[in-house]
C-alpha cells in the first residue's frame, strides 16, 4: 500500500532553494526532502501562468491539447484527470488549498476539496483574453506597493491550509493503523506562497538583508529588445515601479515568503512522520511556475526565461534514489503518470509524459524534450519553448525566435539567434529546435486556435469592455 503526497507552492523559482545551490535562500525542509530523494534540476512548467499550468498538471496533457489557454479558461473536470483515475480505483483523493480550477461544483476528480481556491467567480482574469491589441493594465503598481513586513490574506490562508493538511494526514494515519482504510491515499496540498503580494511575516523577512541581495540579471539595461518581449514588458510594467532599493527589499520579501512556505512544508512532513506513514508515502514537491524577480526587466512570469518557466521538483519515498540529482529535462505533465505509476493504476493515454519514478531510476537522458507554451495576457502571439541538452529554443508565431546555450550562458543574456552571422552550430541548434517543436504541434495552427477560442469567450462575457472591468484584479482573492 503506497500513498502519494503532492505539495505544491505558487510562483517558486527553481533556483530559490538551498539544495539548488542558492547562496542566500534558507529552505531546510525542502533540502531535507531532496537529501532523502531525487531533485530534478531541469524541470519546467507547461505554461508560465497559474491556470493553464494547473490544468496541464491535472490532465498530464499540454495546454494546446486541452485548450485551457489562459487565466479565464480554467479546468472544469474535462478531460479526465489523474485524480479521477485515483478515485475511480477506490482510493481517497483529497485536495487541500489552491486549485485554480473553475469551481467545486465541477467534478474535478477529488474525493473531497478542503479550503479550495478556484478562479474568481468561476470566470478568472479576463483582461488576459484581450491580446490582439494589448490594453492598459493598471494593476502593475500593486506589486511594488505591497512590499514589506506583515501578514497578508495569502499567508493567513497558507497557515489554514497547513493546519488542515496536518489534521487530514493524522486522521488518515489513524485510519490506516486501525484498518479502517486499507488502500493508499493521494493528497494534493497546495500552498500559495511565495506568490505576491510580497508582504512577508517579520520572522521570515528578517532572515534576509537588502545589502545581501544582488540586483536582477540585466539590471539597468531596460526592457528586452525582442519585439514580443518588449510588448509584454510594456503591458506588465512592474519594473518601472521599482528602484534599486525597493528591488532589494522585494527580493528579501520573496525569499522570506519562500522560507515561510518551506516552514509550512516542514510542518506537513513532520505530521506525516508522526503519523507513521512516511515509509509508505511517495512525496512530490513542485511549483506551478517561477518568478522573474526583475530579471531581464521583468517581474512575475509569462515568458520563457528560466526564472519564469523553470520550476523546482523533488521526489522522495519508496523506490526513489536518495541523494540524487537527475538532469533529464522533465515537466509538470509528468506528474500524472507518476501518481498512477506509484499507486499501480492503469495510466492515462498521455504521451509523451513519463513517470518520474522511471526517469529518476535511469541514466540522464539529455535528449529528452521539455516543452512549454504561453497564450495569456501581455502576449500578442503564441510563444513556445523547447529545451534539450544545453539548448533552449523559443519560437514566436510572428516574430524572430530566440536561442540560448544554458551551459555557456545560464543567465540567458546572449540570444544566439540575434548574433550574426550564425555559426554552423547555431544553425543546427535552431533547425533542431524548430523541428522538435513541429513534431509536438503546429505552432501556427495552435496560435489560431487560441485566438479563436478567446474571441468566442470575449463575446460570451459581453465584449472587450466587460473583460476589462468585470474581473480586474492582480491576484485571486482567498476563499471565504
Amino acid at each position: 500500500m503506497t500513498n502519494f503526497l503532492i505539495i505544491t507552492s505558487d510562483e517558486h523559482r527553481a533556483d530559490a532553494m538551498g539544495c539548488a545551490g542558492h547562496s542566500h535562500v534558507r529552505t531546510p525542509h525542502l533540502d531535507r526532502l531532496a537529501a532523502s530523494g531525487t531533485r530534478f534540476s531541469n524541470a519546467y512548467t507547461a505554461s508560465p501562468m497559474c491556470v493553464p499550468a494547473r490544468a496541464a498538471l491535472a490532465t498530464g496533457q499540454f495546454v494546446h491539447q486541452t485548450r485551457h489557454w489562459d487565466s479565464a479558461s480554467p479546468y472544469s473536470g474535462n478531460p479526465q484527470s489523474w485524480m479521477h483515475k485515483v478515485r475511480g480505483a477506490g482510493h481517497k483523493c483529497v485536495s487541500i488549498g489552491k486549485l485554480h480550477f473553475r469551481s467545486t461544483e465541477d467534478d474535478n476528480g477529488f474525493s473531497e476539496e478542503i479550503l479550495p481556491m478556484h478562479v474568481a467567480g468561476g470566470i478568472g482574469w479576463t483582461i488576459g483574453l484581450l491580446r490582439k491589441e494589448l490594453p492598459d493594465y493598471e494593476g502593475a503598481a500593486e506589486l511594488s506597493a505591497d512590499v514589506g513586513e506583515g501578514a497578508s490574506s495569502y499567508t493567513d490562508y497558507d497557515h489554514a491550509i497547513t493546519q488542515a493538511a496536518i489534521n487530514w494526514i493524522e486522521e488518515a494515519g489513524e485510519k490506516q493503523k486501525s484498518g479502517a482504510q486499507d488502500k493508499g491515499w493521494s493528497a494534493f496540498i497546495s500552498l500559495v506562497s511565495p506568490h505576491y503580494p510580497l508582504t512577508c511575516p517579520p520572522e521570515f523577512n528578517k532572515l534576509y538583508q537588502p545589502q545581501d541581495m544582488a540586483l536582477p540579471i540585466g539590471y539597468g539595461k531596460g526592457a528586452p529588445t525582442h519585439p514580443e518581449l518588449a510588448r509584454t514588458a510594456a503591458f506588465f510594467d512592474y519594473d518601472r515601479h521599482f528602484d534599486a532599493q525597493t528591488m532589494r527589499a522585494a527580493k528579501c520579501a520573496y525569499f522570506g515568503l519562500t522560507s515561510f512556505m518551506d516552514d509550512c512544508v516542514g510542518k506537513i512532513l513532520d505530521a506525516l512522520e508522526r503519523s507513521g506513514q512516511t515509509e509508505d508515502t511517495v512525496i512530490c514537491y513542485i511549483s506551478d511556475h517561477g518568478e522573474l524577480l526583475g530579471d531581464h526587466g521583468l517581474w512575475t512570469k509569462q515568458v520563457m526565461y528560466e526564472g519564469s518557466v523553470a520550476v523546482p521538483m523533488i521526489l522522495s519515498g519508496p523506490g526513489i534514489p536518495a541523494g540524487h540529482i537527475c538532469h533529464t529535462p522533465v515537466m509538470l505533465t509528468d506528474i500524472a503518470p507518476t501518481v498512477l505509476d506509484v499507486m499501480n493504476i492503469q495510466a492515462l493515454e498521455i504521451p509523451p509524459s513519463t513517470s518520474l519514478v522511471q526517469i529518476a531510476n535511469q541514466p540522464d537522458q539529455m535528449e529528452r524534450i521539455a516543452f512549454s507554451e504561453y497564450h495569456d495576457g501581455g502576449s500578442t502571439m503564441a510563444s513556445f519553448m523547447v529545451r534539450w541538452q544545453h539548448w533552449k529554443y523559443i519560437h514566436y508565431v510572428g516574430a524572430p525566435p530566440q536561442l540560448f546555450d544554458l551551459h555557456a550562458d545560464p543567465d540567458e543574456q546572449v540570444d544566439l539567434y540575434s548574433c550574426q552571422p550564425h555559426t554552423q552550430t547555431i544553425k543546427d541548434a535552431l533547425a533542431k529546435g524548430e523541428a522538435r517543436l513541429r513534431n509536438i504541434c503546429d505552432p501556427e495552427a495552435v496560435n489560431a486556435n487560441a485566438f479563436a477560442d478567446q474571441a468566442e469567450k470575449i463575446a460570451a462575457l459581453g465584449g472587450e469592455e466587460a473583460c476589462l472591468t468585470r474581473y480586474a484584479f492582480n491576484h485571486t482573492p482567498v476563499p471565504v
